[in-house]
């Protein structure tokens, strides 16, 4: 599996890209993402892909979008997080968190804390989360699906 940034040659594979009504409860659409990207220089689509086939989405953001969750002027927002519905639970939502602090290391150097929001609905996405060595700071936020908590890992 590689992290790779989303560019318009892997828009076929945005479009193939499956959610199912219950991950819509809790994250965003890709092809909506790519859009607020190309609108805000500070958000990046990232793409996990696995064998030529899209398997995982998720946004970073920077700057004015990680401070409603952290004072940290060198941390970095992961958002949008899904797998493809098709791809759950077969690993892929681990593997490409385990390799976002490598990748964060190598495109954003300056950065030092990746930071998340996870609905409080979401248990089995703050269970991955804590897995991958994301810590509960104990901050909660109200977000536009539902309350909120803040999580960080320290590179």
């Amino acid at each position: 599996m590689e992290l790779n940034f989303y560019t318009n040659q892997c828009q076929h594979l945005i479009e193939n890209y499956e959610l199912t009504e219950e991950q819509l409860r809790f994250t965003g659409i890709p092809r909506e993402c790519i859009k607020l990207c190309e609108k805000d220089p500070d958000r990046f689509s990232i793409l996990a892909i696995d064998n030529d086939q899209l398997v995982t989405f998720f946004n970073l953001h920077r700057n004015e979008g990680v401070k409603p969750y952290s004072q940290n002027g060198h941390a970095i927002l992961l958002r949008a997080f899904s797998t493809d519905a098709r791809h759950q639970g077969k690993g892929y939502a681990k593997r490409a968190l385990k390799l976002l602090p490598q990748f964060v290391n190598k495109e954003f150097p300056y950065v030092d804390e990746i930071v998340l929001a996870v609905n409080i609905a979401n248990s089995a996405a703050q269970s991955l989360y804590k897995k991958c060595g994301y810590m509960d700071k104990g901050v909660r936020k109200m977000g536009e699906k539902g309350e909120l908590i803040v999580m960080s890992h320290y590179l």
